[in-house]
């Protein structure tokens, strides 16, 4: 018996420490891990995702300079670029099933410049205060439902709210009368202001038709002026990219009008169908500050509304101070009202 006892001993110390049912222990695991992950070997391995972790890391670090030419790839890019963060604890995962250690300091490239391009929307930036609320919302031209709708962006207690894709402006008036008695309608786009509205008229943003409009808003703290646009839309397709030429010719419009514009305080409310991140827009987002990525909290998207992934409905403001910027629930439309307080 003794001499039998010695020789299951024996057999133990030669291979995993094993519990009486015969499995494994916790510290077996964990030398058999810290043993996969030694030698040469772990350099070897990977090479393909430590390419790929580059190639990331420096599309993040040069989508400026993607060119526009073709497709209108930079701006393509541009606008999903937070999106190409999912890609690293995608590359994370492979890396560490291939246990490689040239692909884990190879993936420290995208990981660094994707905080350094978006680590500042992951916090909550609001603050308390301001005196004058905004909000803005493409309802949709086929909205089922536009008096709920109407109603609903009311309720953010907005003293200024900016409605675009007005198919039949009638049903929004009356719904919105009881909460604005100021309003101006141009075309598709509308502004309704519990303050006077004065020089309300429309914007050439060279569409052939009425997109965008500007009014004075007589505040408390002075007059602000207020552009709401609605730019043209943009598409993806497979033999021609991203068509956004039309976008963009309406942007440098809105932009030169912006840039003549003689009152010092100015916010613009929209849907620009491109984000803040589009070189496109440089027009317009150069000479204002986005209230959403001042004073917002996370990144604001707002469309589609099933499933945000791009903010391309926006609040900007030049003269005056972003306090606080957010989302509002959903409505019977395609994209999320968004608002922002500000401090005159």
């Amino acid at each position: 018996m003794p001499q039998a006892h010695m020789e299951e001993t024996g057999l133990e110390g030669a291979g995993p420490a094993r519990t009486d049912s015969g499995a494994p222990t916790l510290r077996s695991r964990l030398d058999r891990w810290r043993s996969q992950w030694q030698g040469p070997g772990i350099w070897r391995r990977g090479a393909v995702l430590a390419v790929l972790a580059v190639l990331l890391g420096l599309l993040m670090l040069i989508h400026a300079d993607l060119p526009n030419k073709v497709g209108n790839l930079g701006s393509l890019t541009e606008t999903f670029l937070p999106w190409l963060g999912l890609f690293v604890p995608v590359l994370l995962g492979l890396a560490l099933l291939r246990r490689s250690a040239t692909a884990l300091i190879a993936l420290l490239l995208p990981a660094v410049a994707w905080v350094n391009l978006f680590g500042g929307l992951l916090t909550d930036k609001s603050g308390k205060g301001g005196n004058f609320t905004v909000a803005t919302h493409n309802v949709n031209a086929e909205n089922p439902d536009p008096a709920r709708t109407a109603r609903a962006v009311a309720a953010s207690g907005a003293d200024v709210v900016a409605l675009e894709e007005l198919s039949d402006a009638s049903r929004y008036e009356k719904a919105m009368a009881a909460t604005y008695k100021y309003h101006s309608v141009q075309g598709t786009v509308g502004v309704w202001s519990k303050y006077p509205l004065t020089d309300a008229g429309p914007v050439d943003i060279k569409m052939g038709w009425t997109r965008a409009l500007r009014a004075t808003v007589q505040t408390p703290q002075g007059p602000v002026a207020v552009y709401v646009a609605h730019l043209p839309s943009v598409r993806v397709k497979f033999n021609a990219g991203f068509t956004a030429g039309q976008r963009d010719n309406s942007a440098q419009a809105l932009g030169q009008a912006i840039a003549h514009e003689p009152v010092k305080k100015v916010v613009l409310l929209g849907d620009l169908n491109g984000t803040m991140n589009d070189r496109s827009l440089a027009p317009v987002t150069s000479q204002l500050r986005s209230a959403q990525g001042a004073a917002g909290d996370g990144f604001g998207f707002s469309w589609p509304a099933s499933f945000p992934m791009a903010r391309i409905d926006q609040i900007m403001v030049r003269g005056m101070d972003p306090v606080s910027a957010w989302t509002l629930p959903a409505t019977p439309s395609d994209h999320l009202p968004v608002a922002a307080r500000v401090k005159i």
